[in-house]
């Protein structure tokens, strides 16, 4: 029977779906971070997770846990941010050599669960986040907006709908990814040396050693190659920041816009599926040897404000008052 229900995890207060064979559970105090999806049927446990965590644990490492998802990601050079309007500026909270501000607030802000519920088809949950100047940061950025998060678990996986809303009279800078942490072994009994990731990719961006981009991207390496042809090792070596445009690619003849991890003893896979609002795909695996890696879709490229290139290319976007945009993802097991 498909359900929800509140309950304690860690310290605090989570909702739990059940649904087609899933559990998710959904911790709104840590910004409404998917702490834990797991196929029950079948022995997958998608998202790094621990049942030791705490919510000051994951409150402290919010970035490295879970489904994060992140406003403003990523980097933006000395906390600078410009957009049409205005100039902004964000705390320095990457330390030398880096000097950056990274990855905003909204991931660790206490959201408010506004629904959850269930029906014969699929459970589902509401939370949302009204950020004004009741929030500590808003005195970098004072641009009121509301963020809702929309969670349904079916038969069909965890699909996922993140909204942004300008209630500002300012134009409010959009760049939205999530941390996507993959759990390693994501199998049930399995091996991490068995896993392999194939992800549709474009070319190359180059990064300085801030982390920045230089404004220049590349043809694929035959490294980088691995990532099209599914033989690409997401652990135990180092990914470091590896970041390309996103591309349509096929999977046993249906499109895919998207990653996919497979676990190539059992042949069982995590398909992970996202809209055409992300444009990017940043890869990243804290060292290789700490049992998770990050597959991060992005929907601009870091400090894409700041680059001197068309919105086009850096994916950047900004809302005018009163108006909202939608991101899109989607989780689920293929056997």
């Amino acid at each position: 029977m498909n359900q929800t229900k509140m309950i304690e995890f860690g310290g605090m207060t989570c909702v739990q779906l059940e649904a087609g064979g899933y559990t998710a559970l959904i911790a709104p105090q840590v910004g409404s971070n998917v702490i834990r999806l797991h196929d029950d049927k079948n022995g997958v446990e998608f998202f790094r997770f621990s049942p030791e965590n705490t919510f000051k644990s994951l409150l402290q490492s919010a970035e490295v846990w879970g489904l994060p998802t992140l406003y403003l990601p990523n980097r933006f050079a000395d906390g600078v941010l410009k957009t049409s309007d205005a100039k902004y500026q964000l705390p320095v909270n990457e330390k030398a050599p880096y000097h950056n501000h990274i990855h905003g607030f909204l991931h660790k802000r206490t959201h408010t669960v506004t629904e959850h519920k269930a029906d014969a088809n699929s459970a589902w949950c509401r939370t949302e986040y009204l950020y004004d100047e009741n929030d500590e940061f808003f005195r970098y950025l004072p641009i009121k907006f509301k963020a809702e998060f929309l969670f349904t678990l079916s038969s069909c996986g965890l699909e996922y709908e993140f909204r942004l809303t300008n209630l500002s009279d300012k134009q409010m800078p959009v760049s939205v990814a999530t941390h996507t942490t993959i759990n390693s072994p994501f199998i049930d009994n399995a091996k991490q040396e068995d896993e392999r990731i194939f992800a549709p990719i474009g070319k190359r961006w180059i990064l300085n050693e801030r982390c920045l981009p230089t404004g220049e991207f590349v043809d694929l390496t035959v490294q980088d190659q691995e990532y099209k042809n599914g033989t690409r090792k997401p652990v135990l070596q180092n990914i470091d920041n590896e970041m390309y445009f996103a591309e349509h690619g096929e999977y046993k003849g249906d499109n895919l816009y998207g990653i996919i991890a497979e676990d190539i003893k059992s042949r069982k896979k995590i398909c992970y599926e996202v809209g055409e609002e992300y444009k990017f795909w940043i890869f990243w695996n804290d060292k290789g040897f700490n049992n998770y890696f990050c597959p991060e879709p992005m929907s601009a490229m870091i400090d894409a404000p700041n680059l001197d290139m068309p919105d086009a290319v850096t994916g950047y976007q900004e809302l005018a008052p009163n108006e909202s945009t939608v991101f899109h993802q989607h989780f689920f097991t293929i056997l």
